[in-house]
């Protein structure tokens, strides 16, 4: 499927286009693929390699993406791709985002197919969850347009790491978002995920100004981003450039992927974090994993 030329540029001196989909901005020659390994140069356009192409379907409780305060009791669609913008070493769902070629089998659907299953399972919303959906924008964004129509209202479970113009694109059709912000350090971003954590706070920002329905979790990961200085300055960044309206998932992360040498979070500091998301007056505060 050949994306919007409006989400990537050609380059005047070279064959390579640089992909504005996702924060990363790839710059992909001619043959290739950027870091989601869904999006290619094929004679210099840019082609969405997996348009239409799902890993998972599934009819789940809204609590389980997570979101308690969205139309709670309800279920939701979800709908899971493939690949990922972010290349985090302890993925929990690293065998459709990373190494998809080993273990999974794509699902053929049309837009039209996930909306007729939505309202067949008695669901209020379909949900873009599993892997990074905003990688798959073009497929997503018609059938979410699609959903719209039949009153079904559409939640992203995402990492945050939009451009610019992707996410002004997300922000016309998306209503409901739980963000998964992995740490307040720079470094764990670069090292651990190979992203920018400033794109992410800076999107957070801009979500939580255009009055979307937001929810946060932090995966905390033991020796990683588990001191209480970290979980204090994220509980500040909800307060301070946020709200204190937004809730906040703690959740526990055990070995995975890349990092099957921790040890599960220790639930102690999972109690800690929530204490200090209450005095710091965030409203509503849930444990995950645990």
């Amino acid at each position: 499927m050949l994306v919007s030329n409006e989400l990537y540029k050609k380059s005047s001196k070279t064959q390579k286009i640089r992909c504005e989909i996702c924060a990363n901005y790839c710059k992909i020659a001619e043959g290739h693929v950027g870091v989601c390994r869904q999006h290619k140069n094929v004679n210099g356009e840019l082609f969405d390699e997996s348009y239409g192409i799902v890993s998972s379907l599934s009819p789940d409780p809204i609590e389980k993406k997570p979101l308690h305060h969205f139309l709670p009791g309800t279920f939701t669609y979800s709908i899971g791709g493939f690949g990922c913008n972010m290349t985090c070493l302890h993925c929990q769902n690293y065998m459709i985002s990373h190494e998809y070629d080993k273990y999974s089998r794509g699902i053929k659907i049309t837009p039209d197919a996930i909306v007729e299953n939505a309202l067949r399972y008695n669901c209020k919303s379909i949900a873009w969850t599993y892997n990074e959906p905003t990688i798959h924008l073009p497929f997503n964004m018609k059938t979410s347009l699609l959903a719209k129509e039949k009153n079904l209202k559409v939640i992203y479970v995402s990492n945050g790491y939009y451009s610019d113009k992707s996410l002004e694109e997300v922000l016309t059709f998306v209503d409901a978002f739980n963000i998964d912000l992995k740490s307040m350090s720079s470094e764990f971003y670069r090292k651990v995920c190979g992203a920018d954590l400033d794109v992410v706070l800076d999107n957070l920002i801009r979500i939580y100004s255009e009055g979307k329905h937001l929810e946060i979790t932090n995966l905390i990961i033991n020796d990683y981003n588990d001191s209480i200085e970290e979980i204090t300055e994220l509980c500040d960044f909800v307060v301070g450039e946020l709200g204190t309206n937004v809730p906040l998932h703690f959740s526990r992360a055990f070995p995975h992927y890349k990092m099957n040498d921790i040890s599960p979070t220790n639930p102690e500091i999972l109690f800690k974090a929530r204490q200090i998301a209450l005095e710091k007056g965030i409203e509503n505060v849930h444990l995950g994993n645990i």
